[in-house]
Order: structure tokens, then C-alpha cells, then sequence
């Protein structure tokens, strides 16, 4: 299960710095809007600590973790709706994503030119917000118009049921709101799945602070919580800058020391992944032998035959039972057979709800 997510802002407050420390790959990062015409993509490992300890006791040929694609999609602008900045085409580029990762300027630097030339986060966040629900609203009026004669006669009732559901839609983001704030009961979700709405996605607004305010953050942060704290949205406070240098650092040790130096625990993007799966509800799940140990992303709730479909399709087909040993046990124990020995190893079947950081053996038939 594949996660993509794309980070979005106004040029010059931070994203391909970011991506740089994100990815494997390398955008240009120049003080200058529009350094990035093109999206990058690239793919960053999902920091696991119960990975590395499932791999001290299996001492596997292979450790593979679970992977995030990140996109940098160009800086948009006001007017992006209606193609301003080439708009279009990057918003068709955050149309691809599962989640927004919005990056606001929270620091002052007169070195660094700010797009509207002063440092206002909630006014940045409100001009994206304000192109993505234009946008939003585009596609919604073009579905209702198509909608609107056959609901009104009645006879087809998911008719009826998809225009109801997008005059909720129309009224939530002509109010100035995003569409993940609409109160869409859940068997309306499917009636509007095609539209693929950019503001019905999760959000994290990601707040790019200078060092002294790494820890503890700043009035521009204070002012985007205030901002954001009725939206079902996550909040990280991150310095860009400094995660570049300790991206650039070449050994762990290297990078711990530098973090101890700042009083961190850890670098900005790992608690970054980590939030994007809380805010997706996403989990991991494992499976550990002498050939590999391995991470696998699932959704959170989901049932046994499912997460073996996550491996192969035919897993999910010809599903029998599922071995299944919790996490802490096994680095309790210190290896599958001593689990077993203990009764701590289970058989579970298709009703089986996977719990994060299951170690798990699928047991099928095609």
C-alpha cells in the first residue's frame, strides 16, 4: 500500500528543502519563486524503531521497511484556479495524492523574499485553502449540473442521493470551507469518490521555524493553531534548514550528536512520517524470517485476509488462517519458536482485526 503525499505551499516558504530532506532524490532549492516547474517525486523509508529490534533477534539477509512517495509540486499562487502560475497543472499534481503536507513560513529572514513580501502564515494558508476550494467547487457545479433533471424527477434515487450529497458540497465551499468539513454521511461518500476533491484530503500543515523556535515555536505558529483548531488537520513545527544539515550528515552517530547538541530527540521528518500515518490512519504490520524482515502499511481495522492481500493478491484469495504473534511479545521472547512455546503464538481467521506491529505468517491456499 502504496502512500503518496504532496507538499503544497506559496513559493519560497521551505517545500523543496524539505523534499531534499524527505527523499532520496534532490530538488533545486533556490531563493526564488517557481524553482520547481516540474513536480519531484521520490521515495523516503517510514522510521520504524520496532523494525530494527524485530531484525536484531531474526538477524535476517534483508530488512525492508515500508516506503512514503513524496511530491514537490511547484509553488502555487493567488489565481491558481483559474490557471494563474501554471495552476492547472499542479493542482491536477495534488489531485494524484492521499495527503497534503502544507508548508507555512513561520520564520522572518529578510534574506528570504516572501512571495507577498511580509511573513503572514493564516494569510498564506487562507490564499492555498481559497484555490484548492475554487477549484473544488469547479468540479463540484460541473457534476451537479449534470445531477440536477434527474433528481429532480425522483425516479433514480442515487441520483437523488449524489445531488443532495453535492449541494452539501457546493454550500460547505461557498462558505469559505473546506470540503473535509462538510458533514458527508458516510454512504455519501461513494457518490462523490470520482470528483477526487483536493480539499477533502488530509491536511498537516507543517510549520518551518528558524532554530531558536525548533522546540517551542513562535507567535506565527500560535497564530496558525489558533487558525486551524476546529479542522480535523495535524500540526508539526519542523526547521527545514536544519533538517538539511543533519540530512547531510553522513552517520547516525553524527546525526544524534547533532541532535543532542539541539536538544532534539529526533530529526523533524521522522515525527513528519509518523504524523502523516496517524493522520491517514494507517498502521504496520510485520513479517519477520531468515530471508527478510519486513514492514507492510495497512489501513487501521483491517482484517486478516486484507492484510495479506497487502503482500500478494493471492494471499487475500486463498486465505486460510493467519499466525499471528504481538510485537512485544516476540522481542519479549526472543524468537517465534520460544512464542510458541509459550502460547503466545495465536491462529486467527478471517474475522481477525490486524493489530499495529502484529508479526504475522499467512497460512493459504490458490
Amino acid at each position: 500500500m502504496a502512500l503518496k503525499c504532496g507538499i503544497v505551499g506559496l513559493p519560497n516558504v521551505g517545500k523543496s528543502t524539505l523534499f531534499n530532506c524527505l527523499s532520496n532524490a534532490k530538488a533545486q532549492a533556490a531563493n526564488f519563486p517557481f524553482c520547481t516547474i516540474d513536480p519531484n517525486v521520490g521515495t523516503t523509508t517510514v522510521p520504524d524503531e520496532r523494525l530494527t529490534k524485530l531484525a536484531d533477534i531474526v538477524k535476517p539477509q534483508n530488512i525492508l521497511p515500508t516506503t512514503v512517495e513524496i511530491v514537490d509540486i511547484a509553488g502555487l499562487v493567488k489565481g491558481a484556479s483559474k490557471g494563474e502560475g501554471l495552476g492547472n497543472k499542479f493542482l491536477g499534481n495534488i489531485r494524484e495524492c492521499d495527503a497534503i503536507l502544507h508548508v507555512l513560513r513561520c520564520f522572518d529572514d529578510d534574506n528570504v523574499v516572501h512571495v507577498d513580501g511580509k511573513v503572514d502564515p493564516v494569510k498564506d494558508k487562507e490564499i492555498i485553502d481559497t484555490e484548492l476550494q475554487l477549484k473544488d467547487l469547479e468540479s463540484v457545479d460541473t457534476k451537479m449540473k449534470k445531477y440536477e433533471k434527474l433528481a429532480k424527477v425522483g425516479t433514480d434515487k442515487d441520483a437523488v442521493k449524489t445531488y443532495n450529497a453535492l449541494t452539501k458540497l457546493k454550500n460547505t465551499l461557498e462558505s469559505g470551507q473546506s470540503a473535509r468539513a462538510c458533514a458527508l454521511e458516510e454512504n455519501e461518500l461513494p457518490f462523490i469518490a470520482d470528483l477526487h476533491l483536493l480539499t477533502i484530503k488530509p491536511v498537516m500543515y507543517v510549520c518551518n521555524v528558524d532554530e531558536a523556535s525548533a522546540k517551542t515555536g513562535n507567535k506565527h505558529v500560535d497564530a496558525v493553531k489558533e487558525a486551524v483548531k476546529n479542522e480535523n488537520s495535524e500540526i508539526l513545527i519542523i526547521t527545514a534548514q536544519m533538517e538539511s544539515e543533519i540530512a547531510a550528515l553522513e552517520t547516525f552517530e553524527e546525526k544524534q550528536m547533532f541532535l543532542g547538541d539541539m536538544g532534539l530527540d529526533e530529526p523533524g521528518v521522522n515525527k513528519l512520517i509518523k504524523s502523516a500515518y496517524k493522520l491517514l490512519k494507517l498502521e504496520t504490520y510485520f513479517t519477520a524470517g531468515v530471508k527478510e524482515v519486513r514492514a507492510w502499511t495497512i489501513t487501521k481495522g483491517m482484517k486478516a485476509p486484507q492484510a495479506a492481500g497487502v503482500i500478494h493478491t493471492d494471499f487475500e484469495k486463498g486465505f486460510i488462517k493467519a499466525e499471528v504473534i504481538a510485537y512485544n511479545d516476540f522481542v519479549t521472547l526472543g524468537s517465534e519458536a520460544a512464542c510458541r512455546d509459550a502460547g503466545k503464538l495465536k491462529i486467527e481467521g478471517k474475522e481477525y482485526v490486524v493489530n499495529d506491529g502484529d508479526v504475522m505468517h499467512f497460512r493459504f491456499n490458490v
